[in-house]
């Protein structure tokens, strides 16, 4: 049906007229003239609307050249803002005249001119304008400033959440849902206006909107106001608003990883809980149990890894983080859940369910077996071949990478583990330190450590030890050239000096002695956070054990 596009000329000329009247004089006469005509000009103004909001902003002016300055002069008139529907419906045709896609530099020039008048509408308010007769006119109907404009602002917004949602709009009779360009100057109207509580569900309304094309109808420069004053702790939108904002918008999800990333890496906390919480506050790893979002926040650790050179606190985000968004896989009631090879498509499916196996779902007798079957996929993929490239076995040491607490516990087990499983787990602890055995690099590794793994499991049921019994296996770290066994060397000294019979007597000491290099400070110091955190949550109650690692904690915090 072919809309009604009639709005007589005389009329705009009339009620031009007429605001240039009020807007000269301020007396009681002028007043009630104002009052008196509020209802027809209503009526025009919402004729007006119904004729724009089928048109683009260039067609509206050239058929309406007077609209702007009748428009203008409307918006800062208090009586008129104040009647009724009048405000609501000045926002939606200062909307229409909204260019998406300025062309021209008039066009920037009003695109301006509007944003500015929009932001006068609603601030007019107790946020903002404190002018008389506004206040006159609101304590002549009976309200307080307060109540009037909540009720005004409160109606807005409900009114463009409906319309948003695809509902009928009593008042508009406007059916169906509001077009993609309208969609885009709403959404760049609540830029400045982000903050205000208020707004809030028409934020969420805005950002789980799709409209029916497969392009983007809100504008980046909201998208990126509301990550960004999410991230800043300035709004309170839902879950499902933030991850439908990560969903559609790159950018966003991207500065929210960063954000996360560079608060954790200054962050100089001696707790691991502390790390959980921040990880947790910051809505990812729920939102990661979408595969496109955890490959994208998984690719920028990656890529941390890669620039820092596996620097040990990136190395513990990323495996305190994979636990919290396993967590968070777990508790997921959503009817359809995402298969856990969604979130690893390229990787071999039996070592990822090995991997994800967390140890306390399994008896600590069979730690050990499981690290074994660990060991022997990991090798059977590196050392048959089926992975041919650096960038393969880069991939399948990364995914290896994310599951902390097993590397932990493979150090701890070697210490304990008969000769057949103890091959296995060192050949496991010598490929996270050295995944790509160079010039038979790693097997040089497995020599060196395999003398220091023998002397310390002779050691390890000792209850008198001193510091000379460890020098054999101090000398090593010291004597070889190879950064990744000098690693290895020392997650196993760490280990013994934790969990054998007299390694608490000489502990700090010895670690006193051995983290006089800086890089050496961190390395000791992750693995402990991630031990104390370990004994604390997952049932093994060692109060000794647990006392000693927060002192050594304790002591490293000075060094780093």
């Amino acid at each position: 049906m072919a809309q009604d596009t009639t709005v007589p000329k005389l009329n705009f000329e009339y009620w031009l007229n007429k605001a240039v009247e009020w807007g000269q004089t301020t007396t009681l006469q002028s007043q009630q003239d104002v009052c008196l005509h509020l209802p027809k000009l209503q009526e025009f103004l919402q004729q007006i609307y119904e004729t724009l909001k089928h048109m683009n902003s260039v067609a509206a002016i050239q058929r309406f050249p007077l609209i702007g300055q009748l428009l203008g002069r409307l918006c800062w008139n208090p009586f008129v803002i104040g009647y009724d529907e009048s405000q609501k419906t000045l926002i939606w045709c200062l909307c229409c005249l909204y260019s998406s896609e300025p062309q021209s530099p008039v066009e920037l020039k009003a695109n301006s001119w509007i944003r500015t008048l929009l932001c006068h509408l609603l601030s007019s308010s107790p946020w903002g304008s404190k002018e008389a007769d506004t206040s006159n006119f609101i304590s002549v109907l009976g309200y307080t400033s307060e109540d009037y404009y909540e009720k005004l602002v409160e109606n807005m917004v409900l009114s463009l959440v409906t319309q948003l949602r695809g509902n009928r709009l009593t008042g508009f009779n406007i059916q169906g849902r509001i077009s993609a360009d309208r969609v885009y100057t709403v959404s760049l109207f609540c830029v400045p206006l982000i903050t205000l509580p208020d707004l809030t569900p028409l934020l969420e309304a805005l950002l789980t909107h799709h409209g029916s094309k497969s392009q983007e109808v809100l504008s980046s420069e909201f998208l990126e106001a509301v990550n960004e004053a999410f991230l800043r702790k300035k709004i309170a939108v839902s879950e499902s608003a933030v991850f439908s904002l990560w969903l559609r918008h790159l950018p966003s999800l991207e500065k929210a990883t960063l954000d996360l990333l560079e608060r954790l890496i200054s962050n100089q906390t001696t707790s691991l809980e502390e790390v959980v919480c921040i990880i947790k506050d910051s809505l990812l790893p729920k939102a990661s149990c979408y595969p496109a979002i955890f490959r994208i926040v998984d690719d920028i650790f990656k890529n941390a890894v890669l620039e820092t050179d596996g620097a040990p606190k990136v190395m513990l985000i990323i495996q305190v983080f994979t636990q919290c968004f396993v967590q968070a896989h777990q508790n997921d009631n959503k009817q359809h859940k995402f298969p856990l090879k969604a979130y690893f498509p390229h990787r071999h499916l039996p070592l990822v369910i090995a991997l994800l196996k967390h140890p306390f779902d399994l008896p600590a007798t069979f730690w050990s077996q499981h690290l074994k079957h660990i060991s022997d996929m990991l090798k059977a993929a590196v050392e048959d071949e089926i992975i041919r490239s650096y960038a393969d076995l880069f991939e399948t040491w990364y995914l290896f990478v994310h599951f902390g607490e097993w590397i932990d516990i493979a150090a701890e087990q070697v210490l304990k583990s008969g000769s057949k499983s103890s091959d296995a787990l060192l050949w496991l602890l010598a490929f996270y330190y050295n995944p790509y055995n160079e010039n038979h690099q790693r097997i040089q590794t497995m020599v060196e450590t395999r003398a220091v793994c023998d002397h310390l499991k002779m050691l390890f049921s000792h209850t008198t030890l001193s510091i000379t019994d460890l020098e054999a296996a101090a000398s090593r770290m010291t004597d070889t050239t190879q950064p990744c066994t000098k690693h290895l060397i020392r997650h196993l000294l760490i280990s013994f000096l934790l969990f054998s019979s007299g390694g608490h007597k000489i502990a700090r000491e010895f670690v006193s002695h051995i983290t006089e290099a800086r890089d050496a400070t961190h390395e000791i110091f992750a693995s402990l956070i991630r031990t104390a955190y370990r004994l604390n949550h997952f049932g093994e109650k060692n109060q000794r054990t647990i006392k000693l690692v927060n002192e050594l904690l304790q002591g490293l915090t000075f060094k780093i």
